[in-house]
């Protein structure tokens, strides 16, 4: 059985009771783990699956293929402000299917896996931002080696994978949206 730490970052149907569970790990990098039974109230996964938690986890390696059997969960952070926010809820979302793209399963990645937590940690406390999102992919760029500019980063990422996720689009517009009409009870911004 392998233990490791794990950043939630994608749930799967895969049964009527079962889920595909992803993880960013630091020490085996991007995995992928199935939780039989999950879905099933009264399963022992139950309140511990979600998206963006932190959790130790313990999983049975699989014989052949990609898919390691999930055995332990616990739990070390939920981030449950993300899932109050749908902007901090894409964002979080875009960054992890830019990972997905990035990364070979089951092979460490321990400096995107900080970056990851960095990242999750930063929307959480402060909210979404065009900035973040620039940052995030700014040291993604880096620590692969093909940019070092931050206006520069956006296209060196689309030109070594092919591509970025569809909803970068929707979040520069809906967080360059907000800039200018804040949401209601929230400080206005200064404008001079």
């Amino acid at each position: 059985m392998e233990h490791c730490h794990g950043t939630l970052i994608r749930l799967t149907k895969l049964t009527d009771t079962s889920w595909i569970v992803h993880w960013f790990t630091l020490e085996h990098g991007l995995i992928k783990t199935v939780a039989k039974g999950a879905r099933n109230p009264k399963s022992p996964f139950a309140g511990k699956l979600d998206l963006f938690f932190d959790a130790e986890i313990a999983w049975s390696p699989a014989r052949s293929g990609d898919l390691h059997g999930l055995r332990e969960v616990a739990v070390t952070d939920t981030r449950e402000s993300i899932r109050g926010d749908y902007h901090s809820m894409l964002l979080a979302g875009y960054w992890c299917r830019l990972l997905e793209l990035t990364v070979e399963r089951d092979h460490p990645e321990p400096e995107l896996g900080r970056l990851l937590r960095r990242a999750l940690d930063h929307v959480a406390t402060r909210g979404a931002s065009i900035r973040a999102l620039q940052h995030f992919e700014q040291e993604l760029a880096t620590n692969l080696g093909i940019a070092r500019d931050r206006d520069q980063a956006a296209l060196a990422l689309r030109e070594a994978l092919g591509g970025l996720p569809p909803q970068r689009a929707q979040l520069l517009e809906r967080l360059s949206s907000t800039r200018d009409f804040p949401i209601a009870g929230s400080k206005p911004h200064d404008l001079s």
